[in-house]
C-alpha cells in the first residue's frame, strides 16, 4: 500500500524529486496516477503534479498496486546497454501476457513460468537473468509476477468476479497461495477487499420500516446493502465500514423502487418477491449466505446445522461470523439462525429486532 510519510521525511522525498537526488534511489520510489507509472527519484522525467503523486517504499509496493516500471528511470545504472533492458522489459512483456492470458492457470505449474524457463526463453543464464532483473528493476522476476498476478486478482473483484474464480483466473493455483500472504499483499483479506468495493459507486436511501431506519444501497449490479434501524449516521457509518473504498451517493429516486420493495418483504407483502442482489463476500460467506436464504420463512436453524448444511461441521464460529458481517439484513435472513439451545445469541442490528422479526414471520406463516 502507499506509504504516506510524516511531515519531514515527506519534504524531504519530495525536495529528492524536485533535484532529481539520486542519493535517494533505493530508498523509496514514487509513483503517478495519471501515468500508472513509478520511477526513482532521479528519474529525468518532467515532474509529476503532487496531487498525483504516491510514495512506496520499494518497487515491489509500487508493482502490487498495479504501477509499470518507468522505461527511462529504471536500470539507468551505466554498465547496463539498451540491449539488456530491453530484454528485461521484454521478459516482464512475457509474464504479463502468460498471466493476462490466463495460460498460467491453465498450466501444471500455475503462477510460474520458472526462473528457468524464463532463462531458457532469453537465452541467459538464471543466476545472470536473476542480477539483470534486480539491477533493472529492483525486483526478482518472481517478485514482477507475483504482483502481475495480486493486479489481475485485484482487477477481476474490481468487475464484479467472486473471489474464488479471481484467484485461479489470476493463476494463484490455490485459494491459500494468496491468503497467506494476503495482508501484506492486499492490506487486507481477500473477502474485504471485494467487500470494499474500490472504485465502485453505490447509491443509498435511507427510509422509515417497522423496525425502525432502514438504508438500502445499491449498484449497478443490484442491492448489496440492506441495514436496519440504527440513526441514519450511523446506519452510514456502517455502510462505509463495510464498503471502504467505495463512493457513496445518496439517492432517493433510483434506490426508492427496491428500498419499496424491502419494506415489503418486511411486511410480507406478495410485492417483496425477487429483488436483484449484488453479493460480495469470500468464496465461504457467500456458500453461508447462499444456506441462509434457503431457510423458510417462519423457522430457524442453528449454527451448527448451517455448517453442516455446507459439509463444514466444524465450522460454527466461522458460520457465526458469516452472519455477522452480512450486510443485506431481511434478504439474506442472518437472523433464522439460533444458538443451539434455541437462544437467540447475536444480532447485528440488535436481539430486540431478531426477536420482533422472528415473530413476524411465525404469525406470517401460520
Amino acid at each position: 500500500m502507499a506509504q504516506n510519510p510524516p511531515a519531514r521525511p515527506q519534504r524531504a522525498w519530495w525536495r529528492a524529486i524536485a533535484t532529481r537526488d539520486a542519493a535517494f534511489d533505493g530508498r523509496f520510489v514514487f509513483a503517478v496516477r495519471t501515468t500508472g507509472i513509478f520511477c526513482r527519484p532521479s528519474c529525468p522525467a518532467r515532474r509529476p503534479s503532487t496531487r498525483n503523486v504516491s510514495f512506496f517504499p520499494s518497487p515491489v509496493d509500487a508493482l502490487r498496486q498495479g504501477y509499470r516500471p518507468c522505461a527511462r528511470c529504471l536500470g539507468r545504472d551505466a554498465s547496463l546497454g539498451p540491449i539488456q533492458r530491453t530484454l528485461v522489459h521484454r521478459i516482464c512483456r512475457g509474464i504479463e501476457h502468460t498471466i493476462e492470458s490466463g495460460e498460467a492457470a491453465a498450466s501444471s505449474h500455475p503462477g510460474r513460468p520458472t526462473l528457468q524457463t524464463l532463462a531458457r526463453q532469453s537465452g541467459i543464464g538464471p543466476f545472470r537473468l536473476l542480477r539483470l532483473f534486480r539491477r533493472v528493476l529492483g525486483v526478482t522476476p518472481r517478485q514482477y509476477a507475483d504482483a502481475v498476478r495480486l493486479r489481475r486478482f485485484k482487477r477481476s473483484l474490481r468487475e464484479g468476479g467472486n473471489v474464488t474464480t479471481a484467484i485461479y483466473d489470476a493463476g494463484y493455483g490455490s485459494s491459500s497461495r494468496l491468503y497467506e500472504r494476503s495482508a501484506a499483499q492486499l492490506g487486507m483479506t481477500p473477502g474485504s477487499f471485494l467487500r470494499g468495493a474500490s472504485g465502485l459507486e453505490i447509491r443509498y436511501a435511507i427510509v422509515d420500516s417497522p423496525l425502525g431506519r432502514l438504508l438500502v444501497g445499491a449498484t449497478p449490479r443490484g442491492v448489496c446493502a440492506v441495514m436496519l434501524g440504527k440513526p441514519d449516521a450511523q446506519l452510514l457509518r456502517e455502510l462505509a465500514r463495510d464498503f471502504p473504498h467505495a463512493k457513496l451517493r445518496e439517492d432517493a429516486h433510483s434506490v426508492g423502487a427496491w428500498a419499496r420493495a424491502v419494506l415489503a418483504r418486511l411486511r410480507h407483502d406478495a410485492q417483496g418477491g425477487d429483488i436483484p442482489l449484488d453479493i460480495r463476500g469470500t468464496a465461504f460467506q457467500r456458500r453461508v449466505w447462499e444456506e441462509l436464504r434457503r431457510i423458510p420463512r417462519g423457522q430457524t436453524r442453528t449454527y451448527s446445522e448451517i455448517a453442516r448444511r455446507i459439509g463444514n461441521s466444524r465450522a460454527v464460529r466461522a458460520v457465526a461470523r458469516a452472519c455477522a458481517s452480512n450486510s443485506l439484513s431481511v434478504v439474506i435472513p442472518c437472523h433464522r439462525v439460533v444458538g443451539k439451545n434455541g437462544s437467540l445469541a447475536g444480532y447485528r442490528w440488535g436481539l430486540e429486532r431478531k426477536q420482533a422479526l422472528l415473530a413476524s414471520e411465525q404469525v406470517s406463516s401460520s
